[in-house]
């Protein structure tokens, strides 16, 4: 019986955070997956996202679930990186050889491809020798760099970064990209990137679905007490709106926005009716003034729930902004949503022709 030819390895990068590394993994992933390639996965370097140790990032935890992998098509973590394991590092206290460690990967005998999640950019795990360049280099990895059109550097970060991966960088993804840029990216950034030997595999348009967090989640980050529908916490919250104004200004605020949550306080009844008549996910109530009861019974009509809140209202709309920053790929709907619009708008067929799949 012949001898399984090696796994290929695929390491998903970026060029900052948040730009999209776990939505393309799980694109990637699932679509090869329905193709019948076997797929293992892992992520190096993990990142401690709370106080609580422990032992699992939460996107390797949600992707694997997703891909319904068992243990063995899961490749262990490394290093979870906080504060105190950078810090023992200066110190000299953390001596871990973390390319060795990484080199045993290779060791395992499988068939199809193993998907990497790497860093966060191409310096971040430098410390422990575990950037993605020297990632890529001690796994002979392809490389794909993820990246979001949100500032005049994008173009400088993904030139800069052909520079130290060379021939591993095999593609682009631009993520993220508003209505009104798409034809720029299409006809003037895609052919100057391609005439420089940087394949561009997609050009995915922004989505206000995958940007939106659950009114769970708000529940959390804002330690909100839920006065009512605590059974419909599972809706999605894609914009945020202030009702500070008169009711008339705010109705007509109000119908511009879709799949909302408006913030106001506990005493505005008016604008808190207003917004139970238009499209709102949820009524976040400041100062710790009871709601009138007019107001509850209109809520549990609409299912609509509405938390209160001890924050004032700027507080309350900065913890919800940190929140749609910070937004994770960990929402069934949204998974279904990225495997549509991966089909529609990345190019397997060259990724495939680049890895000789």
């Amino acid at each position: 019986m012949p001898k399984p030819k090696p796994a290929n390895y695929l390491l998903i990068g970026s060029t900052q955070a948040c730009s999209g590394k776990s939505t393309i993994t799980l694109g990637l992933a699932h679509k090869l997956q329905a193709q019948g390639m076997s797929i293992a996965y892992g992520k190096p370097l993990g990142h401690c996202l709370t106080t609580t140790s422990i032992s699992t990032d939460p996107d390797v935890q949600f992707i694997t679930n997703s891909l319904k992998l068992s243990q063995n098509s899961v490749q262990p973590t490394l290093l979870m990186l906080d504060d105190s394991t950078i810090e023992k590092r200066l110190l000299g206290e953390e001596k871990t050889d973390y390319q060795k460690s990484l080199a045993q990967y290779l060791q395992v005998e499988r068939e199809g491809l193993v998907i990497l999640e790497g860093p966060n950019n191409l310096d971040e795990g430098s410390l422990f020798e575990l950037s993605l360049p020297q990632v890529a280099k001690i796994l002979n990895s392809a490389v794909i760099l993820v990246t979001r059109p949100n500032s005049h550097s994008y173009i400088d970060s993904l030139l800069s970064a052909k520079q130290q991966l060379g021939n591993f960088l095999v593609g682009v993804v631009i993520n993220d990209v508003p209505i009104e840029v798409q034809e720029t990216m299409t006809t003037l950034v895609k052919p100057f990137l391609e005439a420089r030997n940087i394949p561009v595999l997609g050009i995915l348009p922004r989505s206000s679905l995958l940007h939106s967090v659950t009114v769970a989640e708000l529940v959390k980050q804002l330690k909100a007490q839920v006065l009512c529908r605590a059974d419909r916490l599972d809706l999605m919250v894609e914009s945020l709106t202030i009702g500070a104004m008169n009711v008339i200004s705010a109705i007509k605020y109000f119908r511009k926005a879709t799949n909302m949550a408006v913030v106001t306080g506990g005493d505005r009844t008016d604008i808190q009716l207003a917004a139970l008549e238009t499209s709102t996910h949820c009524l976040i109530l400041t100062g710790q003034l009871p709601p009138d009861e007019l107001v509850l019974s209109r809520a549990e009509d609409a299912e609509v729930p509405v938390l209160s809140v001890e924050y004032e209202t700027l507080s309350t709309v900065e913890i919800i902004n940190r929140t749609f920053g910070s937004v994770r790929l960990h929402e069934p709907i949204k998974v279904e949503f990225v495997k549509k619009l991966m089909a529609q708008h990345f190019d397997f067929e060259r990724l495939l022709g680049h890895l000789q799949l």
